[in-house]
């Protein structure tokens, strides 16, 4: 393969075509715009199919005008020359002129996937795979890949130079948000990125992989190639943080895709967002799955029949009830075999049936209870406080919050329904009560797993049903056939059910996106877990109760796992719930991380004893930096900071630091916030917008820096259950350069630093 770097005039040509492109997007923007107006301003819409029809429409025209705008400048960056003759340009969307002939393919369609995958070992029908290279709308650069050199003639043969687009994007600065690679997409990411969509795709990958990136191509690939199921089912993406999320926020949209769910694990049950992290020991237990048969035993330890006899007031009148006869009514509820809040129903009935029974008692014998009398006593039941205390007594009405809750608060709820656990163990899971609902990240999948558990008490809802089904049928058999009169475009956006509340309610159809994002039990087309690795045995049951089809991509690394309850082999992770059916794709180029920067992490590695299978940087890139301080060396590790941050431009700077000790990443931040220009600095969610970020090494996952400035790395190995894995991540979101300050010595293996004083470093 070979780089030709293009004359002047291809760079006239070439800007000639994009104008033309952009004065077509241009006109199919105005023009949708223009049908969506009119649509909304239609004055006849006087059924409700045609409201339907109507909103429909402007829902498509909306998503259309959506992936158009979302293009913004960046709408063409290659172009195929075949062999025969014929021209393909290649874009993040696909356009048609006036002729409706294509003259833009998009970069998901199949006729694009040779300007990913040709090379000249395998051209395929490719002869030369043009980038170009724009700012704004005006063409500033273009290289050519010649994949067969007979093609070209002796001019175009002498021009054979150039770093490659590739690289350049490499070495571009970083903005503090994830930018897609659409025009820049390797051979090995592209065979990932159109990968089958049925069963597990896990996607192993080392540091700079680009294994986030490819995830979110990947998801654009599989809406736009499957659109008719994922449209109905939606897509889940999950992410290690919300620091991590609102940094790639913008990458899907900028490929068209806006309808997608993003949640990170400490936002996956509805009602709860925490970032919180539990300590080492109390994260290790919750996570693990001898914590099933805790929440079982925590939600049936809560049916409880009374020790001794019940003594009722009811309107005035005293009954006596005998525990043999609640215990025979919780016998009956659990025969049902329904969950907790759903058996409740029975439980509830089988006890008023016998309250009735001993109401009737004062009968004459023969005599049988009317209806009328036998709904006073009913009434007078319901109005019962003692009635009402002694159901919740023996059958509660539950949250899963409230099982989680009692459980950590109230030891003697704690102990009955872990008996396995020592009793260190469970006093590492003690809450005090006022603190019981202040959930961590481990909590979540706990949650989880008590809410299904539990279910949920539809006694109100079944009887609606009922009283209703016959309606409900008559309307949803109405709304399909709308939809088959309406076309195809319409059962693209809504099912028939959706359609029939849509009519019932003459209110807004909510998108797959707002309603999936709702509901706990939503079962999804496709879930996209990133850093997989870090999830926990319950987490991976609470993510894969949301994708019963198994329809996933997991991208990871081994290596990096950082998380006391975390993954250390993917079989293990997926025998129980995809057997055989999930394949491993590997990423072997590290695209970020400078070989000299990957050596010393490498080494750190491997003397902690982590086997690790490290990928190939693309660049040396210069040896990290290593400055040695004092005990009471803040004043020095600030001048540090401040000194790289003099020296960044345009670029960015990440501050990582242990999450505990003296110099915390959190008191740091507040340090560094007082000695740097105002606004500079940031920590949490918000930090990437900031020129100088200041993260714990968890929070820094997934992300990506120019400069990394790493701080005490011995306090950040000795900081937790993994701490050498957390190390890892931290000395590897560098792109240009990592220096290192320190009290400490540094861990064993990290050599290749260059001290301060221009000696270097052994490790």
């Amino acid at each position: 393969m070979t780089h030709s770097a293009a004359a002047p005039s291809e760079i006239a040509i070439e800007q000639a075509h994009l104008d033309g492109l952009y004065a077509l997007l241009d006109r199919e923007r105005e023009a949708v715009r223009g049908r969506m107006a009119a649509a909304l301003r239609s004055e006849t819409v006087d059924t409700r199919i045609a409201l339907f029809e109507r909103d429909a429409m402007v829902a498509l025209h909306q998503e259309r005008l959506t992936a158009l705008d979302a293009v913004g400048d960046r709408l063409c960056f290659g172009r195929l020359d075949l062999r025969d003759g014929s021209r393909l340009y290649i874009g993040r969307i696909g356009l048609a002129d006036d002729d409706h002939q294509p003259v833009l393919v998009d970069w998901r369609a199949p006729a694009a996937a040779a300007f990913y995958q040709a090379t000249a070992a395998a051209p395929g029908p490719v002869v030369r795979r043009r980038h170009l290279t724009t700012r704004g709308r005006t063409v500033i650069a273009v290289e050519d890949e010649v994949l067969d050199l007979a093609a070209l003639d002796a001019g175009e043969r002498a021009h054979l130079v150039g770093e490659g687009a590739l690289m350049a994007a490499v070495s571009a600065p970083r903005t503090g948000r994830m930018g897609d690679i659409v025009s820049t997409i390797q051979a090995e990411q592209d065979r990932i990125v159109r990968d089958d969509l049925r069963g597990v795709l896990v996607v192993q990958g080392g540091p700079g992989t680009g294994k986030t990136v490819v995830a979110l191509h990947r998801t654009a690939y599989l809406l736009y190639t499957h659109r008719d199921k994922l449209a109905r089912t939606g897509v889940l993406v999950i992410g290690p943080s919300a620091v991590f999320l609102r940094y790639i926020e913008r990458v899907l949209p900028s490929l068209g895709e806006t309808g997608v769910v993003m949640r990170s694990p400490g936002t996956l049950f509805p009602g709860v967002r925490t970032e919180r992290e539990d300590a080492t020991d109390a994260a290790r237990i919750k996570g693990g799955l001898g914590m099933v048969s805790v929440m079982a035993n925590a939600v049936r330890n809560r049916v409880a029949g009374p020790q001794a006899p019940l003594i009722l007031d009811v309107e005035g009148r005293t009954i006596t009830v005998a525990p043999d006869a609640v215990r025979a009514a919780v016998r009956s509820a659990r025969d049902t075999g329904g969950l907790h809040n759903a058996a409740r129903a029975e439980f509830v009935r089988r006890f008023y049936e016998h309250l009735v029974q001993r109401m009737a008692e004062p009968l004459a014998p023969g005599e049988r209870l009317d209806a009328e009398a036998r709904a006073d006593i009913v009434e007078d039941l319901l109005a019962s406080d003692d009635v009402r205390r002694a159901v919740d007594e023996a059958w509660p009405l539950l949250t899963a919050e409230d099982v989680l809750a009692d459980l950590y608060a109230r030891p003697e709820q704690l102990a009955a329904a872990a008996p396995a656990l020592s009793a260190a163990d469970r006093a590492a899971l003690r809450r005090d009560p006022a603190d019981a609902r202040r959930w961590t990240t481990a909590d979540v999948p706990l949650l989880d797993e008590a809410a299904e558990l539990l279910g949920t008490d539809d006694t109100a809802a079944r009887l609606v049903a009922t009283q209703s089904a016959a309606q409900r049928r008559e309307e949803v058999a109405y709304a399909r056939e709308s939809l088959r009169l309406t076309g195809g475009y319409a059962a693209a956006l809504v099912t028939a059910e959706m359609l029939a509340d849509r009519f019932r309610d003459a209110g807004p159809v909510r998108t797959v996106a707002e309603r999936a994002g709702q509901d706990r039990k939503w079962a999804f087309g496709h879930v996209v877990v990133d850093e997989a690795q870090e999830l926990s045995p319950m987490a991976w049951r609470m993510v894969m109760r949301r994708c019963p089809s198994r329809s996933m991509t997991l991208v990871g690394d081994i290596a990096q796992a950082g998380a006391a309850a975390g993954a250390t082999d993917w079989a293990d992770v997926l025998a129980p719930y995809a057997e055989d059916r999930w394949r491993l794709a590997e990423l072997t180029i590290n695209y970020r991380t400078p070989a000299a920067v990957m050596a010393m992490a490498a080494g750190m590695l491997r003397a902690a004893g982590v086997a690790a299978r490290m990928p190939t940087s693309v660049r040396e890139g210069e040896a990290p930096i290593a400055h040695r301080v004092g005990e009471d060396g803040l004043a020095a590790l600030v001048q540090v900071v401040r000194a790289e941050h003099a020296a960044l431009a345009d670029r960015r700077m990440a501050v990582i630091a242990p999450r505990e000790g003296a110099w915390a990443a959190e008191a740091l931040a507040e340090a560094l916030a007082g000695a740097l220009p105002d606004g500079a600095v940031g920590h949490g969610a918000a930090a990437i917008d900031a020129a100088v970020a200041v993260f714990e090494p968890r929070q820094s996952k997934g992300l990506e820096v120019d400069v990394v400035v790493l701080v005490e790395p011995a306090e950040i190995v000795s900081g937790g259950a993994r701490g050498a894995s957390d190390l890892y991540v931290a000395m590897t979101r560098a792109t240009q350069r990592l220096v290192i300050v320190h009290r400490l010595p540094l861990p064993a293996g990290m050599a290749g630093a260059v001290a301060a004083d221009g000696v270097g470093l052994r490790a």
